[in-house]
């Protein structure tokens, strides 16, 4: 596996991958790796000729540098986990070769709607620095497919805006969410419990797949507060938003009939620890 530092040496890398028609996956993360960014990598060492990942924890995504700097960051261990996956190449480069200082100045993206509720609205600048983070590494790895959890619903809607404004041209593939045995939607985040707080963690799914049976005959709003009062009765943990929304466009719904594809997406601080899940209300046929 090499393991590729600087912009120029990633940029080589992908021509001559393109150069011999070799098809080409990218699984970019922020390292701190998981079994759930490793079913990512799996899938695209199945479906490409060449897979590359990035590890590089992205500062301008964070809207909270305290949160930053608590972040994860276990490289070392990622890189043997990647080469045992089969992995290709790694691009882990440092933030000032990210962003070198004539290019410290932040390009606005058209992100759409998507972009405005939920994670964009409690966490102001975070998706147009995502954005700008795969904008640079899709034009620098030049894959066909880039491949994402769908523990980030929100944010593999944004990514789908962002390669259309920017014409970018990448498949976004959506992959399911990866569950420890009692549910707990898996994260680099999740390292940071406690161990108390690791043991009610999976509360959170467990309310949202109680929710789904009990929206069968109950209303939007009495599904919400149902999730909400029970996630914040429970000691330690409290609700920052939950959302049931039309999964294509992430509006707010206040009525079942209103879409055929329904998610519920939450966000929970059990501690200071912040969590985020979902779960699908109504799947079309």
């Amino acid at each position: 596996m090499k393991i590729i530092r600087t912009l120029y040496d990633m940029t080589e890398f992908s021509v001559r991958q393109r150069d011999r028609n070799a098809s080409v996956g990218f699984v970019p993360t922020m390292g701190a790796l998981h079994e759930g960014h490793l079913s990512l990598v799996k899938r695209a060492v199945e479906e490409n000729e060449v897979t590359v990942v990035s590890v590089f924890v992205n500062p301008i995504q964070f809207n909270n540098q305290e949160d930053f700097k608590k972040y994860p960051r276990t490289e070392e261990e990622d890189f043997k986990l990647l080469a045992a996956a089969g992995v290709d190449a790694v691009f882990a480069p440092t933030a000032d070769e990210m962003y070198p200082e004539e290019e410290k100045a932040c390009k606005e993206y058209f992100l759409g709607k998507a972009s405005e509720v939920m994670e964009g609205k409690y966490r102001p600048g975070h998706f147009q620095g995502v954005a700008r983070v795969l904008d640079i590494l899709f034009r620098l790895v030049n894959p066909h497919r880039a491949y994402f959890g769908e523990k980030d619903f929100q944010q593999i809607a944004v990514v789908r805006n962002l390669v259309k404004s920017e014409g970018i041209n990448v498949e976004i593939v959506a992959c399911p969410i990866k569950r420890a045995s009692d549910g707990l939607a898996l994260s680099s985040r999740n390292s940071r419990l406690t161990e108390e707080q690791r043991s009610v963690a999976p509360e959170i799914y467990q309310t949202l797949k109680y929710s789904v049976e009990y929206s069968r005959d109950h209303s939007v709003q009495a599904t919400h507060d149902t999730v909400v009062e029970h996630l914040d009765s429970i000691p330690g943990m409290s609700v920052e938003y939950f959302d049931i929304v039309d999964a294509r466009t992430l509006a707010p719904i206040e009525e079942w009939d209103e879409s055929d594809w329904i998610v519920g997406c939450i966000t929970v601080y059990v501690g200071d620890v912040r969590l985020i899940d979902n779960i699908a209300y109504r799947i079309p046929n």
